[in-house]
């Protein structure tokens, strides 16, 4: 019986493994691209003065500038440097890691080519995000939201990127594309192994747990939508792979549990918070928390 569970178990992770690993891939390619192809100055120019239209404009630059939850803090981090207003920048971090055209088409591809999760999957990030910048323009206003530190904080594996490091426009072409790829897979295997263990508790939770259990928790909205955000929190799944975990619940756990799976875990888990508290002041931080848990707990219910 024990033997015949864990068949069971193993073929729920290799199936979730195969599925996901392609837009993974992806994933990280275009995350190279970016880091070596695209500097902050160039959305600091475009981006508008006036405050609403900022707000907007940094929440919908995630559909044309994606970056996976494991990058997208230090740039933010460096928009915000470079004079990009806090309630700008942030909506772009909560929306850049959902709204990119890979990670809508791995949801759509997750959950049998069907377009409802999807849609609601970006209507509640860019909602939830749009609303969070109107938060902080009120409460931050003109307040400084970085810490003080020497050097900026980067997602390369030092961590640190002093001032006297070389300025894109002095690289070559040809060490840009060689830089790519070296971002990619060091990208690649960072965020794999978090997939690895969200594949793993997925599947383990399907074989082991009862179906009773999960039913009993996923009937009910709020306590299902709060089990799978705090879930999603814990994963810290990439968010090119995350749809394929939360479509295995989907038999289980409501909609709406589901989509605010989806929208929490690429704004909140473990690994983002911790960055976020060493590169944003702690009130920033705490702040984020309460209004990202709260908007997307009451999104989730209207679902």
């Amino acid at each position: 019986m024990l033997d015949k569970s864990f068949l069971q178990m193993n073929t729920v992770f290799i199936s979730i493994l195969i599925e996901a690993l392609p837009f993974v891939l992806i994933g990280v390619l275009i995350a190279g691209v970016i880091q070596m192809f695209v500097t902050e100055e160039m959305v600091a120019r475009i981006m508008p003065k006036n405050k609403v239209a900022a707000i907007l404009f940094g929440a919908f630059l995630g559909a044309i500038f994606p970056a996976c939850e494991c990058g997208i803090v230090p740039i933010t981090r460096r928009l915000i440097a470079k004079g990009v207003p806090a309630f700008a920048a942030i909506p772009f971090m909560l929306t850049g890691p959902i709204i990119n055209p890979v990670v809508l088409f791995s949801t759509f591809v997750a959950f049998g080519n069907q377009w409802d999760v999807m849609i609601y999957r970006g209507g509640l990030a860019m909602i939830v995000a749009i609303l969070v910048g109107f938060l902080l323009a009120v409460q931050f206003k003109n307040a400084k939201v970085l810490k003080n530190e020497i050097g900026v904080i980067t997602n390369s594996p030092g961590g640190i990127e002093t001032a006297a490091t070389v300025s894109a426009p002095q690289i070559s072409l040809y060490n840009k594309i060689k830089g790519t790829f070296v971002h990619a897979v060091e990208e690649f295997f960072s965020v794999g192994k978090y997939l690895v263990i969200g594949a793993l508790i997925a599947a383990s939770m399907q074989t082991y747990v009862k179906t009773s259990t999960l039913l009993e928790i996923g009937q009910g909205e709020v306590s299902s939508s709060l089990v799978m955000m705090g879930l999603a929190f814990v994963l810290s799944l990439c968010s090119e792979a995350d749809a394929f975990i939360a479509s295995s619940f989907q038999s289980t756990f409501t909609i709406g549990s589901i989509v605010a799976f989806l929208v929490y875990g690429p704004m909140l888990d473990i690994k983002n918070v911790l960055m976020m508290l060493a590169v944003f002041k702690k009130k920033l931080v705490l702040s984020l928390i309460g209004y990202i848990t709260v908007l997307v707990l009451l999104g989730s219910l209207f679902l």
